[in-house]
């Protein structure tokens, strides 16, 4: 008869700075029979506050939630601790959000496929239908909702009843060629992960890689943050970069780009579907 297998969590934990923090958090952790498996924790000297990760184990079978809540509260109240938890087994649930470019779709979906990326991919949301082929061969559901401009009230309300209704716990924009509007950005405040297609604040909006052509820049590079309602403005999750020439074209830099933007945007989805990031201040604290 095989061991019954260990139930795991991610807690993610802030705090004001003081001393014994890990200390009082591991003691209460192992007090609930929990083993701690990795730890990484930050001080934000400029806030005075202490960000933490924690990997936790308990043996044989979850343990009852409240229980582990009811642990967390005491310190909560004598620490003014915040904290977050959730259970390994429970994935996120995830929207793909798309045009007509279809190379972040695929890379997604084939991480996906071959177990790379922790979560359940709930849906394709496009405002083209020339990629439903793709998400009807991964067998992912998907919903063509024509947008005439960035931020039209029809449909954005019939996207975010697609989200709604199918509990969607993080939208990512993998070259999703619309803005959206602030409601929506309300509706989903970071839980929504695009990927711009410069090393931002370099060249924001649209047309990146034309603005960087005739800059004559050495450099280009992919952005992934959180969509906020000012326009590729977000906190910044990863970034990565290729050299470039006055030999390369606009087209070749695009061609090169495209190789980042799949890198980039699939660390920033891995990382955030395994609680890896702690928006604060305005900043992605990111525990890789």
């Amino acid at each position: 008869m095989s061991a019954p297998t260990p139930a795991e969590a991610v807690i993610l934990v802030s705090c004001p700075d003081q001393s014994g923090i890990v200390a009082r958090v591991a003691n209460c952790l192992h007090e609930t029979g929990g083993n701690i498996l990795d730890a990484a924790q930050h001080t934000d000297f400029q806030s005075d506050t202490f960000l933490q990760r924690l990997h936790v184990s308990w043996p044989a079978s979850e343990p009852d939630a409240n229980d582990i809540d009811s642990a967390l509260s005491v310190l909560g109240e004598q620490l003014h601790l915040d904290w977050r938890t959730r259970w390994v087994s429970q994935p996120k649930r995830v929207a793909i959000f798309v045009s007509r470019e279809d190379h972040c779709l695929h890379d997604l979906l084939l991480l996906r496929r071959d177990g790379q990326l922790h979560c359940e991919l709930a849906l394709i949301v496009s405002n083209h239908p020339d990629l439903g082929e793709i998400a009807n061969r991964f067998g992912i559901p998907f919903h063509h909702v024509p947008v005439p401009c960035s931020g039209d009230v029809d449909a954005e309300a019939t996207q975010l009843a697609l989200l709604q209704s199918n509990d969607i716990d993080l939208v990512v924009l993998a070259r999703y060629m619309r803005v959206l509007s602030l409601d929506f950005i309300n509706a989903y405040a970071s839980r929504i992960i695009n990927i711009h297609h410069s090393f931002l604040p370099a060249f924001a909006g649209a047309a990146p890689y034309r603005q960087a052509h005739e800059k004559g820049v050495k450099l280009i590079g992919a952005t992934a943050h959180f969509a906020t309602a000012t326009l590729d403005d977000g906190p910044i999750i990863e970034q990565g970069v290729t050299r470039v020439s006055h030999r390369d074209s606009v087209q070749d830099m695009v061609r090169k780009g495209r190789d980042i933007e799949r890198t980039v945007l699939a660390r920033a989805v891995r990382w955030y579907l395994e609680d890896r990031i702690i928006e604060h201040n305005g900043r992605a604290i990111v525990f890789e």
